[in-house]
């Protein structure tokens, strides 16, 4: 995961924890690298000032809830939160690794026992959090970090306790990604159920294991056309031939036809134990796998690297709230906030934060080539302009040992940059 240095304006502590660096940003919310008294590193996500209302304050209320809620060894903890501070926050564990959208698009695709492997860690996981009543409701590769330790789930943002209570959701308003977006609840049916994590359980696994999604189009409506039209079934191009029964159960149009995320981990199993590998193998081959790309990725930049690297265009891992409605495109770009949207019907649909009525979509294309479009990527955020002042040495003693390694490199980044 990178991590920038702050900003001028930014805080130097939310709550009781410091702030020591940017880890990313969304359309409407940034995180934080921070660290607690006792040196935890921690994920410090904020709303930002200027989209702070009450109804902000509430989805971020429902998520701290959440978050108290749930547990589990592929979960991010909880460390700590303020919904009613000017500026609301929550503290999770720190996941030092990269998500696996920015994985994928740096590396390529994941072996078909490697795709597994992730395939049985993450239902797992979504099978202990549908046990204590909930649903995350945006799973995507962006929402998966990929840690030293294996895999963990993030953002539970648009998480509900299985709808079965008032949500924060107008009756006919869709919420979530489209591209991982299961029919049902692309076409607003509620209540919804644990198939629609299944559903977008299989098409992270195969962007995982292709590079592309079920559906893909121009725009956001287009790809919701794609995913409600029962007559249009999802792409597996490219898929091994192990993983294509998985996922041609996983992703199908109805939710009842869908395995359980039981017997998602038992065929997970199946496909790792025809390669004539156990289960405990091929999980510890992933996490290998990941942290040897990663440490490789971090030897060649170290070679080179003469300051702290500047933000990139990719989305973080931790968005914050729907803002952004371009889909994506495999590896190359970033990975899509999740989307507002009305339920699909005979009018045009209309985005809920937008001005007006979204004029009709041209139909869509695919590229000659068999690939998918892609967006255009965000233009470059601009770095600081001014250095920030070194801590004190004496202060900067109570930190961790990465926090210190952190700070030192963003004190060195700056100083390198200061104009005197």
């Amino acid at each position: 995961m990178q991590i920038t240095p702050l900003n001028p304006e930014d805080p130097p502590s939310l709550g009781d924890f410091e702030l020591l660096g940017r880890i990313g940003q969304g359309g409407m919310g940034q995180v934080f690298l921070g660290e607690s008294p006792g040196g935890e590193p921690a994920a410090v996500k904020v709303i930002k000032p200027s989209v702070v209302d009450s109804v902000s304050r509430l989805r971020f209320a429902q998520e701290i809830e959440v978050l108290k809620t749930i547990w589990g060894a592929r979960l991010a903890a909880f460390l700590g939160a303020d919904a009613e501070a000017e500026q609301p926050w929550l503290a999770t564990e720190y996941v030092d690794g990269p998500d696996l959208a920015r994985h994928l698009r740096t590396h390529g695709p994941l072996p078909s026992v490697l795709t597994a492997a992730l395939g049985a860690i993450l239902a797992e996981a979504l099978s202990a959090v549908h046990t204590q009543g909930l649903l995350h409701r945006d799973l995507k590769p962006a929402n998966v970090l990929l840690g030293p330790n294996g895999p963990k789930i993030i953002d539970f943002g648009l998480a509900a306790f299985t709808e079965a209570s008032s949500s924060l959701t107008a009756p006919h308003q869709v919420v979530g990604t489209p591209v991982c977006m299961a029919p049902e609840q692309a076409a607003g049916v509620k209540p919804l159920t644990a198939a629609v994590d299944v559903y977008a359980l299989g098409a992270l696994l195969l962007f995982a294991a292709t590079g592309h999604y079920p559906h893909e189009a121009a725009t956001p409506y287009m790809v919701f056309h794609l995913v409600t039209d029962p007559d249009t079934a999802p792409d597996l191009s490219g898929a091994p031939d192990a993983l294509v029964p998985l996922l041609t159960g996983m992703l199908a149009q109805n939710a009842g036809d869908r395995p359980s995320l039981t017997e998602v981990v038992q065929q997970c199993r199946s496909v790792i134990e025809a390669q004539g590998m156990k289960i405990a193998q091929a999980r510890r081959r992933l996490t290998a796998h990941t942290a040897g790309q990663r440490h490789k990725a971090a030897s060649a930049d170290a070679s080179t690297l003469s300051a702290w690297p500047a933000p990139v265009s990719d989305a973080p891992g931790t968005e914050v709230t729907p803002a952004d409605l371009d889909t994506p495109a495999p590896f190359d770009a970033p990975e899509p906030s999740p989307t507002v949207l009305d339920a699909p019907g005979p009018a045009d649909p209309t985005v809920q934060d937008s001005p007006g009525p979204v004029p009709p979509a041209p139909p869509a294309q695919r590229d000659p080539s068999g690939g998918s479009r892609r967006e255009q990527p965000a233009p470059d955020r601009r770095p600081p302009t001014a250095p920030r002042r070194p801590k004190e040495a004496t202060h900067t003693l109570r930190h961790s040992v990465q926090a210190r390694k952190t700070a030192a490199r963003l004190r060195a980044a700056y100083a390198a940059k200061a104009p005197f």
